[in-house]
């Protein structure tokens, strides 16, 4: 895969900031921090990231409390902006994203649809989150996840 157009602009707007990043995905698996490695010179912002696939996972190594996966959910906006904030703390960067959903076609609830996205962002002063419910197979549906977590990125970067 070929850094895209967004990947290069967020790579500029954190290298001249002399932000680093890191990420904590779950229904992405790795695609996100894929596509930030895409672009050649990345490791001077991009510190890493962790797939939290699993609950354990997401208390144990990025802290998210066992409270908030009872209370909302591993497909929760608290989730999501847990997740954001123990990478960014876990990894000591300036900024974090984070994704958690259901990619399908199983695992979807009537409250939880499969297509149900996350995306958090952490930062100094700032924690966001975004919610999308995708309409796509598996495939698309994690693209469209690591698509709109970079955008909230970029949208962050710029205001």
């Amino acid at each position: 895969m070929q850094a895209t157009d967004l990947e290069k602009q967020i790579g500029e707007l954190l290298s001249e900031r002399g932000w680093t990043l890191a990420v904590a995905e779950s229904c992405t698996g790795g695609l996100l921090g894929h596509r930030i490695t895409s672009v050649s010179g990345s490791s001077s912002y991009f510190q890493g990231g962790v797939i939290s696939y699993s609950n354990e996972v997401k208390e144990s190594i990025l802290g998210v409390p066992e409270e908030t996966l009872i209370e909302h959910g591993a497909v929760s906006k608290e989730t999501a902006q847990a997740m954001a904030q123990g990478a960014r703390r876990l990894l000591g960067t300036d900024v974090a994203l984070s994704v958690t959903g259901v990619a399908g076609p199983t695992g979807g609830t009537r409250e939880k649809p499969v297509g149900l996205v996350y995306i958090g962002l952490a930062a100094e002063g700032a924690d966001l989150w975004e919610k999308y419910i995708w309409l796509g197979d598996r495939t698309e549906n994690k693209e469209q996840s690591a698509q709109a977590a970079l955008e909230l990125l970029l949208k962050y970067l710029t205001i």
